[in-house]
């Protein structure tokens, strides 16, 4: 049968005028390919396609695929897709077949076991998956054994064998959920009913919304203050080239506006402090569904014209004609949030609260202001040629300040500013009302200098508004200091501001070329002044706030959040050389060392606690030499415990790490990492924990090693062992086995080789059971090395002294298919996972295990090799 034909029904049930699915086409591959699309239709289900024939075959999955062979999913046969529907993600819109939403959830090859033809025809089709998230052999039995159907029902079933595991310890739908091409979830679907019942809201706080997020570490408790100013940005003269720590957005042309909501109390106020709820009862009415019950929010308001751009003319009429619905409220800040001070927690972890709050409420008018991926250039250019006026900059790491401050700053695409009206011209030729705008700006002594007029801008309807409000601050002389007697006008008292747009300012001090924008009712005249921009190299040279002065204004937080971070900078620790630079590739200082402990404290000490610790300093930072410190040395760290000489015969004490004060200390003496033992002091001949290092040699991808880390939990899974997951922050990824402490050192070395030595020999194309970068080459060695007396593991939440600084993180196993790199945390981004925190790991003390039922399932005895795989538990 020819393809067209085969794609008959699939195109007969399509409006390709108003859906995005692609009509047809694709190419055949060399080798048959596979995809499961996720698909938020009329109900949540997955569709299962094959390539077989120059189309793919397709079976929509209600409960979604299970690796679980006791469990039998429906897989009910529909139309064959054209190939080149394996890539598909999008929204299928309203009233089309199969609305909804569509990711890819996973992808790959498929191999048949035999004519795949005569077996679909035959009703039983065996095949092995190679995807992403699938793999392993599975069989689509028809149900009634009818070929003739409409749409025949079929079972999915999972063959048992390696790739199986049972629903109980793994349910792969929901420990990898998001799309396999762009890692992002699928999108709720809106239906109509939705959209008319968020027209229905009320200002009633709904309950379901009102559920409080995870606060950052740096929250406090606080009262809402009554009054609270913005923070402004500096004008700068260009983006900084170094970026690293600077988020990027796009500056609004509107009002910036603050909110204050207590219950049911909603206020907006100008920068200025003027309330304006009364102007925005849309707004109001609006802000109410946020589900938010008390909080100071920080944004811009805007009326966005043609495609989707600001329009400030467009702003000033809405409220021109007190018919203000259209505005948009952008925000971008979040000072205060249920009963909690947010100031001092940095922007990103702020913007992560606040972006959860927002997009959860799913308002039209109402929505968060996104930074941008790309570079801050490509930004600034991509702005100027859309006619935005500029790019708003950042620190990530800053807090909230309540004035102006380098923190953030701004570039504009075009000369543009407030200006104070001091009178007006006659009119000329046709023009009714008014010929220009006579404009000044204060000087230092509070005068008001003439700086030119502007002429252009106006229409028949500003020009009748501006003289109406014109008239009534008519004065009989100038406000113009200095003006030359030849300058004619009717003056008024400076009361209005223009926003105006012009071309340059003249080595006279007058600007050329203007363009009227609007008035601005949210400033005040006073206050303008000519705005001259600061050089950027003058921003990136003003240092951070001190860690001293930072920590010691930090005030409790409550121990159910994080606690408080050490009082460090208060005379106990003198920082030396805080500028110099340890990674030059993003710039991070040692001070940025020193504040990155200091905030991770907390999260690290637990990880720390009574376990001997050794030390890589690196006084050049990671660039030059780096030294490994096991035991005490003549210079010896500040308040660092040196242990009983009987741990470690032969030797100077071991160290141990029990108080953030020494863990700052060390930094400051250039340590970087820390690496710890797998036992603590109580008992120390005994480790309480076993890792696995997933070293990947040359030529290994980072999803192989991710498929590794899978490969180990399920092994462990089968000898009844629990396991956690951790980044190295270098190249591989960690996973942990928590013990309790009964057995030896030469025991759970000798184990753990044996479980690598297994695995090796079953999966020899992916793991290597001996070290060495020879040996590595295209696989992955599983380092049970670090099982040994003395070896040690980084420890959680310590930097790595390599390019970028990635951090070894705690991961919950669902994250893993998330993950990036083995640095996907880095000293960057850091922030964003404070509030994270251990949580992933919060199960650990209660799963400690003992390894002598996992020992006999493998026949493993100490000193001698294993005979025989385990004994399976799921069969």
């Amino acid at each position: 049968m020819a393809i067209a034909d085969l794609l008959e029904g699939y195109r007969s049930k399509r409006d390709f005028r108003r859906t995005p699915e692609p009509v047809a086409g694709g190419r055949r591959s060399k080798t048959l390919r596979f995809v499961v699309q996720k698909h938020d239709a009329s109900h949540m289900h997955y569709d299962l396609r094959l390539e077989l024939d120059g189309t793919l075959k397709s079976w929509a999955v209600p409960k979604g695929p299970s690796l679980d062979p006791k469990l039998k999913r429906m897989a009910v046969q529909v139309e064959d897709h054209p190939i080149s529907y394996a890539h598909f993600e999008g929204h299928i819109p309203e009233k089309q077949y199969g609305a909804g939403n569509v990711i890819v959830w996973d992808h790959g090859h498929w191999l048949p076991l035999g004519d795949p033809s005569k077996a679909i025809k035959s009703g039983k089709l065996k095949f092995e998956l190679q995807g992403a998230k699938l793999k392993g052999h599975w069989t689509l039995v028809r149900m009634h054994g009818k070929a003739d159907e409409r749409q025949p029902p079929w079972l999915l079933i999972k063959e048992n064998d390696d790739e199986a595991q049972a629903a109980a310890d793994y349910d792969v739908l929901e420990a990898l959920p998001d799309s396999v091409l762009t890692g992002k979830p699928l999108s709720p679907r809106k239906t109509m009913a939705d959209k008319s019942a968020a027209t229905r809201k009320t200002t009633a706080l709904p309950a379901a919304k009102t559920t409080r997020r995870r606060l950052p570490p740096d929250a406090v408790k606080a009262a809402l203050p009554q009054t609270l100013g913005p923070e402004l940005a500096t004008l700068v003269t260009a983006l900084p080239e170094d970026d690293d720590d600077w988020v990027y957005e796009i500056k609004f042309d509107g009002y910036r506006l603050m909110t204050r909501i207590d219950g049911k109390s909603i206020q907006c106020f100008t920068r200025n402090g003027h309330n304006w709820s009364a102007k925005l009862p849309a707004l109001v009415k609006t802000l109410a569904q946020l589900g938010l019950r008390s909080g100071w929010l920080d944004g811009e308001i805007v009326v966005n014209g043609k495609e989707g751009i600001p329009d400030f003319s467009a702003l000033q009429n809405a409220f021109d004609s007190a018919s203000t619905a259209p505005i948009v409220y952008y925000l971008f800040d979040m000072p205060f949030y249920a009963g909690h001070d947010l100031r001092q927690v940095p922007l990103v972890e702020r913007r992560k609260l606040l972006r959860g709050l927002v997009s959860g409420a799913g308002l039209d008018h109402v929505r968060f202001s996104e930074t941008f991926d790309s570079g801050a250039q490509d930004l600034l250019d991509s702005t100027r040629l859309l006619g935005l006026e500029g790019v708003i900059g950042k620190r990530a790491s800053s807090t909230y300040v309540s004035r102006r401050s380098t923190d953030w700053i701004k570039v504009k695409t075009q000369l543009r500013q407030e200006l104070v009206i001091g009178g007006y011209t006659e009119p000329q030729g046709s023009r009714t009302g008014l010929g220009a705008l006579m404009l000044g700006v204060y000087n230092d002594k509070g005068e008001l200098k003439h700086v030119g007029n502007v002429g252009t801008g106006f229409d028949e309807k500003t020009l009748h508004s501006l003289m109406a409000v014109l008239k009534p601050l008519a004065t009989p002389r100038p406000a113009f200091i200095g003006l030359p007697s030849s300058v004619k006008g009717h003056w008024v008292r400076p009361k209005l501001v223009a926003e105006v747009v012009f071309a340059q300012w003249t080595h006279a001090g007058y600007i050329r070329h203007a363009v009227f924008q609007g008035l601005r009712s949210d400033k005040p005249a006073r206050k303008v002044v000519r705005e001259s921009a600061l050089p950027v190299e003058k921003v990136m040279a003003s240092k951070r706030p001190a860690i001293a002065k930072k920590v010691a204004a930090k005030k409790a937080v409550p121990k159910k959040v994080v606690p408080a971070l050490p009082p460090v900078g208060t005379g106990k620790l003198r920082i030396t050389h805080p500028e110099r630079v340890i990674d030059p590739g993003t710039g991070f200082t040692k001070l940025d060392l020193i504040e990155h402990y200091a905030r991770v404290a907390p999260l690290i000490l637990p990880h720390l606690k009574a376990r001997p610790v050794s030390l890589v300093r690196a006084p050049d930072g990671i660039a030059g030499e780096q030294f490994f410190q096991k035991h005490a040395e003549a210079t010896s760290i500040p308040g660092i415990k040196l242990l009983d000489p009987k741990f470690d015969p032969g030797h100077d004490p071991l160290l141990e790490i029990a108080s953030a004060e020494t863990l700052l200390a060390a930094t400051q003496l250039n340590v970087m990492e820390f690496h710890t033992w797998n036992a603590t002091t109580k008992a120390i001949d005994k480790p309480d924990r076993m890792i696995f290092d997933l070293d990947p040699g040359e030529g290994v991808a980072w999803c192989q090693v991710q498929e590794a880390a899978q490969l180990v939990q399920a092994f462990l899974k089968e000898l009844g062992l629990p396991c956690f997951l951790k980044t190295s922050g270098g190249k591989g990824l960690h996973v942990v086995v928590p013990l309790k402490p009964l057995h030896g050192w030469d025991t759970v070395k000798g184990f753990s080789q044996a479980i690598v030595q297994h695995l090796a020999r079953v999966i020899p194309e992916r793991f290597v059971a001996k070290s060495g970068p020879r040996n590595r080459v295209g696989k992955i060695f599983p380092d049970y090395l670090r099982n040994g007396f003395g070896a040690t593991t980084v420890c959680a939440w310590s930097v790595r002294a390599r390019p970028g600084m990635g951090v070894s993180m705690p991961m919950a196993w669902e994250e893993l298919g998330k993950l990036k790199n083995a640095a996907h945390w880095d000293v960057r981004n850091i922030g964003e996972r404070l509030s994270t925190g251990n949580s992933p790991w919060s199960a650990y003390e209660n799963l400690r295990a003992t390894l002598s039922s996992a020992m006999q399932a493998m026949d493993f005895k100490p000193g001698v090799q294993p005979v025989r795989a385990p004994r399976s538990r799921t069969s």
